[in-house]
C-alpha cells in the first residue's frame, strides 16, 4: 500500500551547533531531512521534517581542519577556480561550513534540491525566525557523543546494546537479544 504525500505530517526539530564536532552533526541531521526517522520512510518520497540549526558560528574541526580543509567552488569562466581555507570560511560565512557538510551526506537529486535543501534552516547566532513553528520553548535535539566511551544514554536508535541507559517502557526487552552461539571448526564445517 502506497503512502500518498499528501498525508506527511512535518514536524520541526531544533539543533544547536554550538560545541559540536561538524561531521557528527550532519550525521545526526541527515536522515531526519531525509524522514529515516518515520516508519512511513521510503526513499523515492519526500517524507523529511524541517530542521533548524542555531550557532552554527561556534562548530568545531578535529585536527588541523581549520587550516587544511579547502572549500573550492568555480565561478564558470575559464581559470575561475576558487578555494577558501575553512578558518576564513567561518569568517565569511559559517553558516555554508554546516549546510555543505548536511548536504554532502545526502544524494544530490532533484528531491534533494527541490525539497529537502529549503527544509533546512541554518543561521549563525542563537536567534532564529521560527518560533512559531518550534514552539517558543523547543529544546534542542541531544548533542551527539564524542565517542562510545561517553554514550551515557544516547544510543542512536538501536537500543540498550548500543547504550548504558535502558529505553524507556522497555526494560528487559532487550536481553538475551543476539544469543551466543559456539564457534565451529574449520573441519565441522567441511564434513
Amino acid at each position: 500500500m502506497s503512502f500518498p504525500g499528501r498525508f506527511v505530517q512535518r514536524t520541526w526539530h531544533l539543533v544547536d551547533a554550538a560545541e559540536q564536532t561538524v561531521g557528527r552533526l550532519a550525521s545526526q541531521v541527515a536522515p531526519i531531512l531525509r524522514g529515516k526517522h518515520k516508519p512511513t520512510y521510503r526513499p523515492n518520497a519526500d517524507c523529511g521534517d524541517f530542521v533548524v540549526v542555531v550557532n552554527a558560528d561556534k562548530v568545531k574541526f578535529t585536527g588541523n581542519k581549520w587550516k587544511d580543509k579547502l572549500y573550492r567552488w568555480h565561478t564558470g569562466y575559464p581559470g575561475g577556480l576558487k578555494q577558501r581555507r575553512a578558518m576564513d570560511m567561518m569568517e565569511r560565512r559559517p553558516d555554508y561550513i554546516v549546510r555543505k557538510a548536511i548536504l554532502g551526506m545526502l544524494y544530490n537529486t532533484k528531491l534533494r534540491r527541490q525539497y529537502i535543501e529549503p527544509r533546512l534552516k541554518v543561521y549563525a547566532g542563537p536567534d532564529h525566525p521560527h518560533g512559531p513553528q518550534l514552539g517558543f520553548d523547543a529544546v534542542p535535539l541531544p548533542k551527539v557523543p564524542r565517542s562510545r566511551k561517553c554514550l551515557d544514554g544516547f544510543h542512536f536508535g538501536l537500543g540498550e546494546r548500543y547504550s548504558s541507559a535502558p529505553l524507556q517502557g522497555n526494560e528487559g526487552a532487550h536481553k538475551n537479544q543476539n544469543p551466543v552461539y559456539p564457534r565451529l571448526k574449520p573441519e565441522a564445517l567441511r564434513g
